[in-house]
C-alpha cells in the first residue's frame, strides 16, 4: 500500500563549530515551520597524546549536538501531545 503525502515539509539543520587546539564545541539549530527554534550543544575534547584532527572533533561534537537535538525535539513533541490530549505521553527510548 502506498500512502501519498499531500504536504511536503522540509527542515534545515544548521551545525556551527568553535574550535581551539584541544576542544570543539558544536551548536545545532533547527527552525520549525511553526516559527519555533530548537537548539542544542555538543562538545569534544582531544586527549593530549592524540594527534590534532579537527575533523574528528567536529564529528564527535556534531554527533553529540544532534543527539541532544533529537531528545529536545522528542520532548517538544510529547509536550504538545500532552497539552492537546490532557494525558501524559511517553517518548520511546532506544
Amino acid at each position: 500500500m502506498i500512502v501519498m503525502l499531500e504536504t511536503a515539509v522540509g527542515w534545515h539543520v544548521e551545525l556551527k563549530f568553535e574550535e581551539d587546539a584541544h576542544r570543539t564545541r558544536a551548536v545545532a539549530l533547527v527552525r520549525l515551520p511553526d516559527g519555533s527554534e530548537v537548539r542544542s550543544h555538543g562538545y569534544a575534547r582531544r586527549h593530549p597524546v592524540d594527534p590534532n584532527q579537527p575533523r574528528v572533533g567536529e564529528e564527535i561534537a556534531g554527533a553529540r549536538a544532534l543527539n541532544e537535538l533529537t531528545m529536545r525535539l522528542l520532548t517538544k513533541a510529547h509536550d504538545e501531545i500532552d497539552a492537546e490530549s490532557g494525558r501524559t505521553s511517553r517518548p520511546l527510548t532506544s
